[in-house]
């Protein structure tokens, strides 16, 4: 389900447990989808992505799986749903961060990219921003494939 203004203090502490940026994530640029759990109603996953100003790229961000969840290609499926949402929104090329999880993007179709790359296509997004303002883009490692 697509996440709202209701959800937005929930899937921060989600994202912040799991470690992933929380920059941006109520812009309307940002795209972000949950899954509740059916019993708890609490939220087991989420999924999203930003576009860039032309909207030829999107940034796959806040892909995550609670632990008690993790192994059973929920979070490929989720990924997978993302760059669907991206291509539907005009999205020819995915990019991502990741420093920890290169083997699980890897699977979903990306290789290694250059961060210079994807910070230029991706100029105006929160978390390039972010990452460019505090220095921490030299730092990271993106990914990319096409959709």
């Amino acid at each position: 389900m697509r996440a709202t203004g209701i959800d937005s203090a929930e899937v921060s502490e989600f994202l912040r447990i799991a470690d992933l940026t929380l920059s941006g994530l109520d812009s309307p640029n940002v795209h972000l989808w949950i899954l509740r759990d059916a019993t708890t109603d609490r939220i087991v996953a989420t999924t999203g992505f930003e576009s860039s100003e032309d909207g030829l790229h999107a940034l796959i961000r806040s892909v995550a799986v609670a632990p008690e969840l993790r192994g059973g290609g929920i979070g490929l499926e989720l990924a997978q749903f993302a760059m669907d949402r991206a291509v539907e929104a005009g999205a020819k090329q995915a990019w991502l961060f990741s420093r920890r999880s290169g083997p699980f993007w890897q699977k979903a179709g990306f290789s290694s990219a250059d961060t210079k790359d994807l910070a230029v296509a991706l100029a105006s997004t929160h978390q390039v921003q972010l990452f460019a303002e505090t220095g921490q883009l030299e730092r990271e490692v993106a990914w990319s494939r096409q959709l």
